[in-house]
């Protein structure tokens, strides 16, 4: 009997290193859809909310995806409704999304043999996009090095604040630890019952959380490449330059438009002093890079402040990175075609360095997906909660971004629109192109191609 155990295991090994080869894309979606389902069923156990009765299936598994993806959406309160396992088992949750379900499988694959396969790399590649094979084993350890330092400074640096605000010391430790990983993982998800709405001017509190955010937002490329070079901005490659220019550029941007439009709104910021309003404006510039954390109640902003928002939380963060959306690089490859049609250039110039087309097809199609993507969840949504177009559009785009950012409406919603929100945020976590590929049966090699001929554009 333990050899036909054995012969199965080995005969289940050879599969899934079959499918890793030739569709990672496919497993990695697979494994991640796994890891949702382990953590739903976690939380319906009756000891995972306070009140010692098991959660509904749907709350439980949009608590689940909500924290493997990332996201910080929530349908009950984390802080209230959840026991301390509840808490625990949604921060373990955020772990694993954040560090990708694939570079944990390389991890213990190092544990085991002390060295990473080519299944495991194969599978990190697809996860953390990167193309070089040789650069997984230095990501991987650059992945879980930085990511648990950054927690573990973010949490100490909030421990003494909380302290200073009368809480014991577990209480102190334990939000320090819970409020580190899930800024840094990008989550959005809070411990205390009143989230951060009271601490809006508290430039201690807030402080470490939007620069664990925006760090987490540029992907673990961009910060193993900054190890690298030691802070040589020359030996930087293209893809950390633009990344970090245009994630600074988008928090610049978000920053000071948010505050120019809500610095006479009473029901957010308009009765702040000075110091506070800057605070509360650049904490609303980065949350929509996919942070997920409000200081101010987000129904009460303007409808235009719910515009910008959108836009932002589209874009969302850094490839490979613990943010969601189309990603900065996209936005950029487009930008810069635009630019280039502009002049007349027949290349995408930038930082000495020349963007290939297909870079440009790729961008295209990532962004059509993504849009396409949540016009379907906000037509959906209208359907379902009869709620107005400002308010399902910035719901569905917080989910596809996996940002946690809402006006309120997504605890109230029916169990369809709920379900609605799990798929969005699960396809905005595995990647638009990524849930793409996984699902095709084949690449597709063709032979023949047809003479060129220009359709009229505009």
């Amino acid at each position: 009997m333990a050899a036909g155990v054995t012969g199965r295991l080995f005969r289940g090994r050879e599969i899934v290193d079959r499918l890793a080869r030739q569709s990672p894309a496919r497993l990695a979606v697979t494994v991640f859809g796994a890891v949702v389902a382990l953590f739903t069923a976690l939380l319906l156990a009756p000891w995972a909310t306070a009140s010692g009765r098991s959660a509904s299936f749907v709350d439980a598994l949009f608590t689940a995806t909500s924290a493997v993806c990332v996201t910080g959406l929530v349908v009950v309160p984390t802080g209230t409704y959840w026991s301390t396992y509840g808490q625990v088992v949604i921060l373990i949750g955020i772990k694993v999304g954040g560090l990708g379900i694939m570079t944990l499988a390389s991890i213990l694959g190092m544990a085991v043999s002390r060295r990473i396969g080519l299944t495991q790399k194969l599978l990190t590649a697809s996860e953390t996009k990167t193309t070089r094979l040789g650069e997984v084993g230095s990501l991987v350890r650059v992945v879980i090095i930085t990511s648990t330092a950054l927690e573990l400074l973010i949490a100490l640096l909030l421990f003494p604040r909380f302290l200073v605000l009368e809480e014991t010391v577990g209480e102190a430790a334990w939000h320090g630890i819970f409020y580190g990983i899930s800024a840094f993982n990008n989550a959005g998800f809070v411990p205390t019952p009143e989230g951060l709405t009271p601490y809006v001017g508290d430039w201690m509190l807030c402080l470490p959380i939007i620069l664990g955010v925006f760090i987490g937002s540029l992907g673990f490329p961009v910060i193993l490449n900054v190890l690298r070079t030691r802070r040589r901005v020359s030996r930087l490659s293209l893809h950390t330059k633009i990344t970090l220019t245009m994630s600074a550029a988008l928090v610049g941007i978000g920053t000071l438009l948010y505050g120019a439009v809500e610095w006479g709104n009473q029901k957010t910021i308009a009765g702040l002093p000075f110091d506070e309003k800057i605070l509360a404006s650049l904490f609303a510039g980065v949350m929509p890079r996919s942070g997920g954390f409000s200081t101010v109640d987000t129904a009460g902003m303007h409808e235009a402040s719910w515009l910008l928002t959108d836009a932002l939380m589209f874009v969302g963060g850094g490839s490979a990175s613990t943010a969601g959306g189309i990603k900065v690089t996209t936005l950029a490859v487009m930008l810069l075609a635009i630019v280039a049609e502009a002049r007349g250039d027949r290349d995408m110039d930038v930082y000495g360095r020349r963007i290939p087309r297909d870079t440009l097809r790729l961008a295209v199609a990532v962004t059509f997906v993504g849009a396409s993507a949540v016009l379907l969840a906000s037509l959906l949504l209208l359907e379902i909660t009869g709620e107005s177009l400002d308010v399902v559009l910035f719901e569905t785009i917080s989910a596809f971004a996996t940002v946690g950012l809402s006006t309120g409406i997504t605890p109230t919603l029916p169990d369809a629109g709920k379900y609605v929100l799990v798929v969005l945020m699960f396809v905005g976590r595995t990647g638009t192109m990524t849930f793409a590929a996984a699902l095709a049966l084949r690449d597709r090699r063709r032979i023949v191609r047809y003479p060129e001929e220009r359709p009229i554009i505009g």
